[in-house]
């Protein structure tokens, strides 16, 4: 089977000509595209990175680069990759490599000329498809192109070795049946899973976090989270997200209206509460924002319906913020269906209105007469819930009316 991606925009792109030339000048028909790019320009989706595979050794691809004027940096130069900047744009350079030894985390590698061996250590078929300079493809596995056609996911070789090398590859079969997958996931790879599903725990939290992000951010992973919840891949890597059926809902509801999707707004669906979140936050070592995210989308308070008012609207947004209001209402719709038209308004609406800052300052709270101190915030505090309950007037004499009242009530 003879395949191309010679039309592929990437492939034309004066800085992918530039470094490719420049390898092929140090060794003809040394060097290929490999990995996402080549299987997304098959498949029709969009190239993000570009990976090259090479025959050059790691020195010999550092210096080809700066002889042709381009950045080289070492970014893991352990296991053969150099990552070469042409205008800005960055190529990871990677010398053939074959597997010495794994631990299921890591290998150690040593390098090789043979196109065979390096696509052996990988994972899939279809990420083992490699391009030329032209854009011809190769195949050294003989069957990725077949399942890059068909939208299968199948190991190289035996399942259970390619997993034992790396147990991320257990959530990797998963993410790439989200993506990429047309039909059922592969038996044979589903079953090998199953079977070293334990070997999840020897992974670090953030590979585990960092490849359910990617899964979740797929257009509909359904498929792909109930076979991990049917081995106790799920319920091993991931015991907080629990809550299937939400997850569910709002995925089928965003394919169904063609809504945007949101991996973290997904992860919140599958969690029961903000104690959840915390938990999952804790386990997996999410960062600070991805954890407040959360916990706010989960959090207490702002009752959000699709038939809520706008100044109801309004007065939620202001308490928890865009992104927290976006989130539980995303959930609610999930939870309690309703009209389309209606949570969309209010989505809608919500996006479009900026909260207002109060327009009160301690200054002037002080110059009232309240000394500095605990006072001056229960006076703004007072006033404030006085101008979210009145909608938000920007009368300036209401305002400081309300400060005086406030500031009498504590006489």
């Amino acid at each position: 089977m003879k395949a191309s991606i010679a039309q592929a925009p990437w492939l034309a792109a004066p800085e992918t000509r530039a470094v490719m030339a420049a390898l092929e000048a140090a060794r003809a028909g040394g060097s290929r595209f490999v990995g996402g790019c080549v299987r997304n320009a098959l498949m029709g989706r969009d190239v993000d990175d570009i990976d090259i595979a090479t025959q050059l050794m790691p020195d010999e691809v550092t210096r080809v680069a700066r002889e042709a004027g381009f950045g080289a940096a070492p970014t893991g130069i352990e296991h053969g990759t150099v990552t070469v900047i042409v205008n800005h744009k960055p190529f990871e350079v990677t010398t053939l490599r074959r597997d010495v030894s794994t631990d299921g985390r890591r290998a150690t590698v040593a390098f090789t000329d043979k196109w065979e061996e390096d696509a052996q250590r990988r994972d899939f078929r279809l990420n083992a498809l490699y391009a030329d300079a032209n854009g011809d493809i190769h195949d050294p596995t003989g069957g990725g192109l077949d399942d890059a056609d068909a939208g299968r996911v199948i190991f190289i070789g035996d399942a259970h070795t390619r997993l034992r090398e790396d147990y991320l590859r257990i959530l990797r079969f998963f993410r790439f049946n989200a993506w990429y997958a047309k039909g059922p996931l592969d038996p044979h790879g589903l079953s090998a899973c199953a079977e070293l599903v334990a070997g999840l725990d020897t992974l670090s939290v953030e590979r585990v976090w960092k490849e359910v992000k990617k899964l979740l951010g797929a257009p509909d992973p359904r498929a792909a989270w109930e076979a991990m919840n049917a081995i106790e891949v799920r319920a091993r890597a991931l015991p907080e997200m629990a809550d299937s059926v939400r997850l569910d809902a709002l995925i089928a509801l965003e394919a169904d209206l063609g809504l945007p999707v949101d991996a973290m707004t997904r992860t919140a669906a599958a969690l029961k509460d903000a104690d959840s979140a915390r938990a999952l936050a804790r386990c997996l070592k999410l960062s600070n924002e991805e954890r407040e995210r959360l916990v706010a989308a989960l959090g207490d308070g702002a009752e959000i319906s699709e038939h809520m008012s706008e100044t109801d609207m309004r007065r939620a947004v202001y308490r928890i913020g865009h992104a927290a209001f976006h989130d539980r209402a995303m959930l609610a719709w999930a939870s309690a269906g309703g009209a389309a038209q209606h949570w969309r308004s209010l989505l809608g609406h919500a996006q479009l209105w900026t909260p207002p800052k109060l327009p009160l300052s301690g200054e002037e709270i002080m110059a009232a007469g309240v000394e500095a101190g605990p006072k001056v915030g229960q006076v703004m505090r007072a006033v404030e819930a006085w101008w979210i309950e009145a909608d938000f007037p920007a009368d300036k004499r209401a305002i400081m009316a309300r400060m005086q009242a406030a500031i009498q009530a504590l006489s």
